[in-house]
């Protein structure tokens, strides 16, 4: 249980540092934004091996991500998306598609979850459809 709870509060802290990163216009890595982060912030121990392969996962297949996710999008892109949208839809394919360990199911979950608590009121069911659909055409 505690594995779980570390997990999604990981997830808070990597939309976090994801939207900092994208508001910086994306200068330096995900990586480099996580580790300034805990210099001003205390991240459980607990939760930075999550952050910092996720950090990774992103900073190396961030571009291969996108364009997965652009499949998966029905008449969007990517950089019209909602800043805290676009995090948690890149956050959760990094998890569908380099996290074997972490349930498909419990990754879109989580990442309707983030939605709901951090973004616009449509969403939770937006981030729902294009994960599904990510599942369904590149996953499965």
């Amino acid at each position: 249980m505690a594995r779980r709870i570390d997990r999604t509060r990981a997830r808070a802290w990597a939309l976090q540092i994801h939207y900092q990163w994208d508001v910086g216009d994306r200068k330096g890595t995900l990586t480099d934004v996580l580790e300034e982060v805990t210099v001003m912030r205390r991240i459980a121990d607990s939760r930075m091996p999550y952050l910092r392969r996720l950090a990774a996962e992103l900073d190396a297949r961030g571009d291969e991500l996108e364009e997965l996710l652009e499949l998966a999008l029905d008449n969007w892109r990517m950089d019209r998306l909602a800043l805290l949208d676009r995090a948690i839809l890149r956050i959760a394919a990094a998890e569908l598609i380099y996290f074997d360990e972490i349930p498909p199911k419990v990754s879109i979950q989580e990442a309707v979850r983030l939605a709901e608590r951090y973004s616009g009121a449509e969403s939770p069911r937006f981030v729902n459809g294009v994960l599904d659909a990510l599942y369904k055409r590149v996953i499965r």
